[in-house]
C-alpha cells in the first residue's frame, strides 16, 4: 500500500474483515476441542456452520466488537472527528432497546457475574459486559459511562480513530476519549495507547517499517518527555520485549504462553 490514504483504509477494512472472518469461532476457550475440529479444514475464515459456543449468528456478520467499531467509524465520518456525546447516543441506539441486540437473553442490564446461565449458544447477537454497563449508565444519565472492563475490545475500537488522527498531536487524546466511554481503566488506556502508537507508525511509514516500528514505539514509550505518559507504560515496555523474544516461536504457542485467547 503505497499511499498514506491506502494504509488508513487498509487498517480499517482489515480489522473489520478479520472480525467478521473470525466471528464463527469467536470465544472458543476449549482450544483442544477447536483444534480437533479444525484439524482437517483447509479454510477456517468465515466458517460455516458456526462453532461459536456462546452465540450463533449468520456467517459474515460482525461480532459485538465489530459492530461497535463500525459505529465508531460511522460517527467519525458523520461528525468530522470524535464527538463523544454523539458517539454515546449512537452506541445506545445500536445496542439498546428496540435493536437486534435486545432479546430474551440480552434484555437485562446485568453485570457479567449475575447473568443466569442459559442454553448456549444463544441464537442472537451477544451484548458484552462493557456495552451492558454503558447502556445502564447512559440511560441513568451518568457523566462517566465506562467501567473497569479490562478486555481487548479497546484495541479494535481505536483503529479508525488512529487512522483519522495519525500524525496529529491529539491522536492519543482522541483514542482515550473513545476507549474510556465504555472501558474506563488504566490498563485499557495503556494497552490502547501502545497499540495506537504501533498502528500509527505503520500507517505513517508503511509495512517496510518492519521491526523499526516496534523499536520506535519502545523508544517513544521510554522517553520521559513522551505525550500522554501512563503509569503502566514501563510494564507495557517489558511485556512487549518478552513477546519480541519469542519472535521465532509460532503464533499459537506464543498466544498460549501469554494467555491470549
Amino acid at each position: 500500500m503505497a499511499t498514506l490514504e491506502e494504509r488508513k483504509i487498509g487498517a480499517i477494512v482489515g480489522a473489520l474483515v478479520a472480525d467478521a472472518a473470525a466471528q464463527p469461532i469467536h470465544w472458543n476457550y476449549k482450544t483442544a476441542d477447536l483444534d480437533d475440529f479444525l484439524r482437517d479444514k483447509e479454510e477456517i475464515a468465515f466458517l460455516e456452520p458456526s462453532r461459536n459456543p456462546f452465540y450463533c449468528i449468520q456467517t459474515g456478520k460482525h461480532s459485538c466488537y465489530g459492530d461497535q467499531s463500525v459505529n465508531i467509524l460511522r460517527s467519525l465520518v458523520e461528525n468530522g472527528g470524535v464527538n463523544i456525546e454523539k458517539l454515546k447516543k449512537s452506541t445506545y441506539e445500536l445496542f439498546g432497546p428496540n435493536t437486534e441486540y435486545e432479546n430474551e437473553d440480552n434484555a437485562t442490564y446485568k453485570d457479567k457475574s449475575d447473568v443466569v446461565k442459559k442454553v448456549y449458544p444463544i441464537k442472537s447477537k451477544w451484548r458484552h459486559a462493557g456495552i451492558k454497563s454503558f447502556l445502564k449508565n447512559y440511560k441513568e444519565g451518568a457523566e462517566v459511562t465506562g467501567i473497569e472492563d479490562n478486555q481487548m475490545d479497546c484495541v479494535l475500537n481505536m483503529v479508525s480513530v488512529v487512522a483519522l488522527y495519525a500524525g496529529r498531536p491529539e491522536m492519543l487524546d482522541k483514542v482515550e476519549e473513545v476507549i474510556t466511554m465504555t472501558q474506563n481503566s488504566d490498563i485499557n488506556v495503556a494497552v490502547a495507547f501502545t497499540a495506537a502508537r504501533l498502528l500509527e507508525y505503520y500507517i505513517l511509514h508503511g509495512k517496510m517499517a518492519g521491526v523499526q516500528a516496534l523499536n520506535s514505539v519502545l523508544e517513544t514509550m521510554g522517553n520521559p518527555k513522551r505525550q500522554n505518559p501512563q503509569d503502566l507504560d514501563r510494564g507495557m515496555i517489558n511485556y512487549m520485549k518478552k513477546v519480541i523474544e519469542e519472535k521465532e516461536t509460532d503464533h499459537i504457542s506464543v498466544a498460549r504462553k501469554f494467555n491470549i485467547s
